[in-house]
């Protein structure tokens, strides 16, 4: 018996041997316990497990500090719904005070009183467009150049692009044009400097983009004018080495541009005969469909063609526009945007046979009444996809400007403007639909990595 009781006391474990295997399965439980709850809370959002949070010991991969500086992924920003926002998350970037704003452009003081369009905001499918920083873009774009250049759509998006990055610049004084020149839409060329930054910002008025001139003397009688579809306009020459580029053309060449044709004909705008004979010539091309009517033709080569109408015109001068920018813009140094067609809307007629839109107080919400897209881009997409650049890029603005009926200057033009004009339901109230242009723009330019060298 004392033998058996010898025996079972030496089988149990001493009082060590105890609180070591005690121990052990305490390690192994608490081992298990943090695993689970760290697993737990890498998978939750931050707002879960409140009680059980170790970003102390095991910090968290947090978004950087400004998430809009650096967009998560790529997106298609041109596709979504406009989406009415409260005082709580304000859109406007800057106001009418703005000084470098055409009068025309200030619905707001020109008589307009329902200012509920601006009180929308892009939002694109599937992603975030990410909310303009002054400071960063100009801070970006130190010691360079950003050009724009084309039609008048072009200007209203430079004006708004010129107060947009001003909120960010305190003393207003620091920001001129460097040539001494008053901020007039007149001007065919305006280059404003940001001095604090080193920067210009610049427009060049060149609605065509391509060269226009007379008759060579050995071409036939009828020839008056021409366009050349393989020449870029003379200016370009001076967008060269610019940091951004960006272009537009195609309200002077399609089925729509009747729409712009009072503004030639004021007698306060200075600008080429010739052009205006093109104009009456582009005009007559969509509308009666003679492609020598009146003498307009295009040249290729030094050749005029004789039976090329506007859309072949069209095609190839794009083709011959994107490859310049390609051949003559460094990718290392300029990133190039080529903007489509911003729609109008006029109503119940045209410009010059009562056409309005100062009704509209709301953007458009049925997507199956917008406007058929324009041919012309269609011919922009294809060239540019054609060269397969990644510094050449769409700025396609067409589907969301589309919805904005409500955008226009219509009937609240600027001061002067003469009784019974026709409404203006092709340009932009500004505050207004070209800041989503540029918010887009900047979007772009981080997804590049944009920044001066």
């Amino acid at each position: 018996m004392d033998q058996l009781g010898t025996q079972t006391i030496n089988q149990l474990p001493s009082g060590a041997a105890l609180i070591k295997r005690e121990l052990c399965y305490t390690i192994c439980f608490i081992f298990i316990l943090i695993s689970s709850i760290i697993a737990l809370n890498l998978g939750s959002s931050s707002r879960s497990l409140p009680l059980f949070r170790f970003d102390h010991f095991f910090p968290r991969k947090l978004p950087p500090p400004f998430p809009h500086i650096h967009p998560l992924r790529a997106c298609d920003y041109s596709y979504g719904k406009w989406v009415r926002v409260d005082k709580k998350n304000p859109v406007l970037l800057y106001d009418e005070d703005c000084p470098f704003l055409d009068p025309g452009f200030r619905c707001h003081r020109n008589g307009r009183k329902d200012m509920e369009f601006q009180k929308w905001r892009w939002q694109p499918h599937g992603c975030y467009l990410p909310r303009f920083n002054a400071s960063d873009f100009l801070e970006r774009s130190r010691n360079g150049r950003i050009v724009f250049a084309g039609d008048s759509m072009g200007r209203n998006q430079w004006e708004s692009l010129l107060c947009m990055l001003a909120q960010a610049v305190s003393n207003k004084s620091t920001i001129f044009e460097v040539n001494g020149s008053p901020i007039t839409k007149h001007k065919g060329f305006l280059s404003m400097k940001f001095q604090d930054y080193n920067l210009t910002v610049e427009y060049y008025r060149t609605p065509f983009l391509a060269v226009l001139g007379r008759r060579p003397i050995t071409t036939p009688p009828q020839v008056k004018l021409i366009v050349k579809v393989d020449q870029l306009h003379w200016r370009s020459k001076q967008w060269k080495g610019a940091n951004v580029v960006v272009l537009n053309t195609g309200h002077w060449w399609n089925k729509e541009k009747i729409a712009k044709m009072y503004g030639f004909f004021s007698p306060h705008l200075s600008f080429s005969l010739h052009a205006l004979r093109f104009l009456v010539c582009i005009w007559l091309h969509n509308w009666v469909g003679l492609v020598s009517f009146r003498g307009c033709y295009f040249q290729e080569g030094g050749t005029i063609n004789m039976t090329m109408d506007v859309m072949e015109g069209f095609r190839r001068f794009i083709k011959t526009l994107v490859s310049w920018t390609t051949k003559n813009l460094n990718p290392e140094i300029s990133h190039v945007f080529i903007r489509n067609h911003s729609p109008i809307h006029y109503m119940n007629g045209t410009w010059d046979n009562g056409g309005v839109c100062a009704a509209a107080t709301e953007p458009e919400q049925d997507y199956r009444k917008l406007r058929p897209e324009s041919w012309n881009n269609q011919y922009i997409a294809n060239a540019i996809k054609e060269i397969n650049n990644s510094k050449v890029r769409l700025l396609n603005i067409t589907y969301l400007t589309g919805f904005r009926k409500d955008g226009h200057p219509s009937k609240y033009r600027e001061p002067g403007t003469p009784v019974g004009a026709p409404q203006d339901c092709s340009h932009w109230c500004l505050p207004g639909i070209p800041d989503t242009w540029n918010e887009i723009l900047y979007a772009q330019l981080l997804s590049m990595e944009f920044r001066t060298k």
